[in-house]
């Protein structure tokens, strides 16, 4: 799959938000390695603190389905109908992702006019993981 592929299948998964508080909308698509696309949106509460993001949406189906290894994530987000340049995970997204992607696995940022790709050492630099606690 494509990176610009995999972008719109997160544009569409945006589609599905429920962000009736912040009114940004995010949709993320995670690819797992063997080539299926788990989707997911922001899910947002009164209370605040339950809310979950997109990109662990995505990531918790795929797992909640048996899929544990990946190989890149789309995420687009925005105001509204507007999509955004550029929608970077949170930090409690970046360490879940953490919990299952290589340090080369692909982040897709942006929007499907302008694609901009990072690896998951760029945007989790000294990351926390697995490995730490051997």
């Amino acid at each position: 799959m494509t990176d610009l592929e995999l972008m719109l299948c997160a544009v569409e998964a945006r589609k599905m938000s429920y962000a009736p508080y912040s009114n940004f909308h995010v949709g993320a698509a995670l690819l797992g390695k063997s080539g299926k696309v788990y989707t997911g949106c922001n899910v947002e509460n009164a209370a605040y603190t339950p809310t979950n993001c997109a990109e662990r949406t995505a990531v918790f189906k795929a797992v909640s389905e048996g899929e544990r290894a990946f190989e890149k994530i789309a995420i687009v987000g925005g105001m509204g109908e507007t999509i955004a340049d550029f929608c970077a995970p949170c930090g409690v997204c970046r360490q879940v992702l953490a919990e299952f992607c290589d340090k080369d696995f692909k982040l897709i940022l942006g929007n499907p006019d302008n694609l901009k790709t990072y690896t998951f050492e760029e945007v989790l630099p000294l990351s926390f993981g697995k490995s730490d606690l051997e």
